[in-house]
């Protein structure tokens, strides 16, 4: 069972909803905006979060944005908008899956039941380290040569699913996969914007690489410096 926080705005979804996941033995409760929604991830500290995008008082995207300052609970996006470029938004501030309306209760519930699966495997793993690099998927930092680095929801991810399979390439369709959870067109863009700023964050560029080694038309591969 998991405790579940859904922010909808239409009372006839809330309803069918809340009684389709009660019935699949998970506790469902509810707001009906955006910001009292927010308050209720950090007084009640959900399991899941399923969030609507089209709220009365501020877009979910913002919420999400906003949420993921405060929280890392698992946000599955639920909504009537399934244009590319809303997917992306969504994914990019830190959504974990997105279904689009309309569904079914138990397409919705193998959902819940994945993100839940991936959430409990981070917690349960240990420290990986690479070089000088440690990536702790369970308090989810990183630290390069002893200094934390600060990274974004997504950065964190991205440099997470590089350093599960280090020394291995990578392909941005399998990043767009594991780290935004959705192969959609377009995407490559996404992961080099990312790669870009978590090379920053590495003391690194594309032309000069210490831990990201890009293969031009596969992937990218996390690896040690030579001599580390």
């Amino acid at each position: 069972m998991a405790v579940i926080l859904l922010v909808e705005d239409d009372s006839g979804i809330r309803s069918a909803l809340s009684r389709a996941l009660t019935e699949r033995g998970h506790a469902v409760h509810w707001q009906p905006a955006g910001l009292p929604g927010l308050q209720s991830v950090i007084d009640d500290r959900p399991d899941v979060v399923l969030l609507d995008l089209g709220l009365p008082d501020i877009d979910g995207v913002q919420v999400l944005a906003m949420l993921r300052s405060v929280s890392d609970v698992p946000v599955i996006v639920v909504t009537a908008r399934d244009d590319d470029a809303d997917v992306v938004r969504a994914l990019d501030a830190g959504a974990d899956d997105f279904v689009v309306k309309p569904f079914g209760a138990d397409h919705l519930d193998a959902r819940i039941r994945a993100v839940l699966r991936r959430s409990s495997s981070q917690r349960s793993e240990g420290p990986i380290k690479v070089g000088d690099l440690i990536v702790d998927p369970k308090t989810r930092t990183a630290s390069l040569e002893e200094r934390t680095l600060e990274l974004s929801r997504k950065e964190f991810d991205l440099l997470l699913a590089l350093a599960q399979r280090a020394g291995e390439v990578v392909s941005k369709r399998d990043l767009l996969a594991e780290v935004w959870r959705q192969p959609y067109g377009g995407g490559d863009r996404t992961v080099d914007v990312h790669l870009s700023w978590l090379r920053r964050k590495l003391g690194e560029t594309a032309a000069k690489p210490r831990y990201l080694h890009s293969s031009r038309g596969v992937g990218v591969r996390l690896a040690p410096p030579s001599g580390v």
